[in-house]
């Protein structure tokens, strides 16, 4: 995998417009990846803006459907009869599957064989569960009903979807005509398949959609890439909140597709599939056998410059900005060797300078092995357990950032519901308290937009602030801006508070999607998971990209399986929604510290 230009220094390494040897190297696979079966140019040059767009476009389709799914999934399930308790229990399931399926799926796209590639397959088997789950949720009561479940009086209710009358008859029936999840057997377990094929794929998509954008870029373009990923991101979550706070009702689609939720969903669905061919139709990728096989189709790491230095009895050769790189050259290894005996013999002109010889460092020729020999699939396994210290660290630090996150992310449009316009979500239907309840929550919608979009307007400058500033200090700052944001909203909760601090969220979400994952590619980049005494200590074990991709993101699987577990008793103990901003604060304040400890390179 190539590796990331985090900052000033790192850019001088591993960039080809400041490195002449490097852009040598990238011209010289370039061109043998152009002379293969199938053109794989691509992936040693540089990305046009449209190029990141269209492999960016997956995470604004996410997105969309995270944003339909947090707006949804928890009225649906309790208009089929799914009481709170159950409802937080059902919430749970998705992370408990996808911390142990996640990182198994980084490990098989790292040693998938298909000619397609490793990533786009298994992004494509997780779209098609998102797919799945778009459709099961808004519809899975018709299904149900289909498959004969009692249901309730249609008639009477006017079950409609979106309808608020038919809402308020359904909460308010007797027991004999409400809903309850006996007379919904299908319907529940169609639902609930369905919210945890949407949240558990679309959480996990995000990985090899990440990884497949790496991938495609060569090490200086690489933050640039992830910034635009966010942006995306960002992008994708502002509309789909706006899609969703839309009275569909009134419009003619609305009532063409039967209501505000199936309108909602169905339009999702259109833009996920229409994002998802964008991505996975802009570049092929070089098969897992050919990158076996073929020295020269391997991402340049630091490792590669290494071992390509040390040709040609261990020369280093410095080629200037202006030789021709061209297709001979980079493939008569002979007529170099014999011009740089010239050059020993009779002085430098031109390009070159002389010849440097140094001893071969032991740790550099046993690294020159291991990229020749292929990982086993449970070498790969044996990787998810088994981590370096700086790996052990990073995934604290993403633990407690995503449990700060998902947090807000579950609970704000309730403690806004209910600490700042003090409504009641348990009064009576028409009532005063519930009105402002559900002012509260749809002004708590307008706060969860306003994050997302900064979100993605932190993403654009995210990579000059961490040129200004370095990569350590631009990660904890965005996690303590985060946690003061939420300590001063829980202490004074206010209208203002929550359109100003909910900024503070979009500044931790874009930190979360671009930090952690710069890090893991510098780390397999220079092979560097350990420094002593100054010095690279290279890594022994056998560590995929995708794997250690997948193990951080699969953080955010334990953060929502803790936090639906603790966060309902510490509001009871605390009997304040406010308590849920303080959590916030306190984990975000965690991560900080903790991140303190992780290995900048």
């Amino acid at each position: 995998m190539v590796g990331v230009a985090a900052d000033t220094a790192q850019a001088a390494q591993l960039s080809s417009a400041k490195n002449p040897m490097i852009k040598y190297m990238l011209k010289q696979r370039e061109n043998h990846a152009r002379a293969q079966d199938a053109d794989y140019s691509h992936v040693f040059r540089r990305k046009t803006r449209f190029e990141l767009y269209r492999m960016s476009a997956i995470a604004m389709a996410i997105e969309f459907a995270y944003a339909a799914e947090t707006s949804f999934v928890s009225p649906i399930l309790l208009q089929i009869g799914i009481d709170h308790k159950h409802m937080t229990m059902a919430w749970g399931l998705s992370p408990l599957i996808g911390f142990f399926v996640s990182p198994l799926l980084g490990s098989v796209s790292d040693r998938c064989q298909l000619r397609w590639g490793r990533r786009r397959p298994i992004i494509s088997l997780l779209s098609l569960g998102i797919l799945c789950g778009l459709i099961l949720v808004p519809y899975g009561k018709d299904l149900g009903v289909w498959l004969g479940d009692v249901g309730y009086n249609y008639t009477e209710l006017s079950p409609t979807f979106g309808n608020e009358s038919a809402v308020a008859a359904f909460l308010s029936a007797e027991p004999e005509t409400g809903a309850t999840a006996a007379n919904f057997k299908f319907a529940v377990i169609l639902t609930i398949l369905g919210m945890v094929l949407l949240d558990f794929d679309a959480d996990t998509c995000q990985t090899p959609a990440r990884t497949y954008l790496l991938d495609m870029c060569v090490p200086e373009e690489q933050p640039k890439a992830l910034t635009t990923f966010t942006l995306f991101a960002g992008f994708g979550g502002t509309i789909g909140y706006a899609i969703g706070g839309i009275d569909w009702e009134t419009t003619h689609i609305g009532t063409f597709l039967g209501g505000n939720i199936p309108t909602v969903f169905s339009l999702v669905t259109i833009i996920f599939a229409i994002c998802y061919l964008i991505t996975v139709t802009t570049f092929r990728e070089i098969p897992l056998k050919l990158i076996e096989r073929d020295e020269m189709l391997r991402p340049l790491s630091e490792a590669a410059i290494k071992k390509e230095l040390q040709k040609n009895n261990n020369a280093i050769y410095y080629i200037q900005e202006n030789s021709t790189l061209d297709q001979q050259r980079a493939n008569e290894l002979k007529a170099i060797e014999l011009k740089a005996n010239e050059l020993k013999a009779n002085g430098y002109q031109n390009s070159y300078l002389p010849a440097l010889s140094r001893k071969v460092n032991p740790r550099d020729a046993e690294l020159q092995v291991e990229d020749h020999s292929p990982i086993s699939l449970r070498g790969y396994l044996k990787s998810i357990f088994i981590m370096p210290h700086s790996m052990r660290m990073l995934a604290l630090t993403n633990l407690f950032c995503w449990m700060g996150h998902v947090t807000y992310c579950l609970y704000f449009t309730d403690f806004v519901g209910e600490a700042v316009f003090h409504g009641d979500p348990t009064a009576p239907p028409n009532s005063a308290p519930l009105q402002l309840y559900e002012e509260g929550v749809r002004f708590g919608c307008w706060g969860m937009s306003i994050y997302a979009f900064s979100c993605s307007i932190y993403s654009m400058s995210v990579t000059k602030l961490m040129k200004w500033f370095g990569t350590k200090a631009v990660y904890i700052s965005g996690m303590i801006y985060y946690g003061i944001g939420m300590l001063i909203l829980g202490l004074w909760p206010t209208k203002w508070g929550v359109l100003v601090f909910s900024t503070s969220a979009g500044i931790l979400y874009g930190t979360l999607f671009t930090m952690p994952f710069i890090l893991v590619a510098n780390y397999h980049a220079k092979n560097c998971f350990r420094v002593h005494n100054g010095e690279t200590v290279p890594l022994k074990q056998a560590r995929g990209l995708g794997t250690d991709v997948a193990i951080i993101s699969s953080m955010v699987f334990i953060a929502q399986l803790i936090v639906s577990l603790s966060v309902g008793p510490l509001v009871a103990w605390m009997e304040t929604t406010c308590a849920i901003l303080y959590a916030s604060t306190f984990l975000s304040f965690a991560a900080a510290i903790a991140a303190m400890f992780v290995l900048y390179v």
